[in-house]
């Protein structure tokens, strides 16, 4: 039996610090997300779940990023209630504001993606953020036009208009603050 000379890697996938790391931007996604401002017009209300993936991009990179919010998706799923408005389960993704929540996936590796390699031009870091919203957008509105029988363009209007000046907000803020947590962090790594 002849035997192999391939080196066998014996690196983890993760190191200790990052699973803590998603860890933590895990528990901030749970902690921020719940959090809802309703409006009085739709059946989306403002949400802080896209702040907190945007926040956890930083901080953790697209990879460990989307990974963070795997894990929260998950969480939620089993009915730990994380999702908008303190909800929970598998019938929240079959509900009106599902598709959001598959979109925030997408949004995380675009978004991230962009925060990875450009990571000294802030203009295409907003903009890669911006891309990531707008296919959030697309998921979510596509899904709520078959839940609740709209047409794309009052689809639109239901799920996306009213959010557009928060959701701006939010990538201004997280453009501010999320490079001054990812030197943070770096050094917290010790890189």
């Amino acid at each position: 039996m002849e035997k192999s000379n391939a080196k066998k890697s014996t690196k983890p996938a993760l190191s200790i610090m990052q699973m803590t790391l998603i860890g933590v931007m895990t528990a901030v996604t749970c902690i921020l997300a719940p959090l809802v401002i309703p409006l009085p017009i739709s059946p989306v209300p403002i949400s802080f779940t896209n702040l907190a993936v945007y926040i956890s991009l930083y901080v953790l990179g697209m990879k460990a990023g989307t990974i963070s919010y795997l894990v929260y998706l998950l969480i939620g799923l089993v009915g730990v209630p994380v999702f908008s408005g303190f909800t929970g389960g598998p019938g929240k993704l079959a509900g009106p504001t599902g598709g959001y929540l598959v979109g925030f996936l997408f949004m995380a590796l675009i978004a991230g993606y962009f925060i990875d390699r450009f990571s000294r031009n802030y203009i295409l870091q907003v903009l890669g953020m911006i891309l990531g919203t707008a296919v959030c957008y697309l998921f979510g509105t596509v899904w709520l036009c078959i839940q609740m029988k709209l047409s794309f363009p009052a689809g639109l209007m239901a799920g996306v208009v009213p959010y557009l000046p928060g959701d701006a907000a939010k990538i201004v803020l997280t453009a501010l603050v999320g490079p001054v947590l990812k030197r943070a962090v770096s050094r917290l790594k010790g890189r």
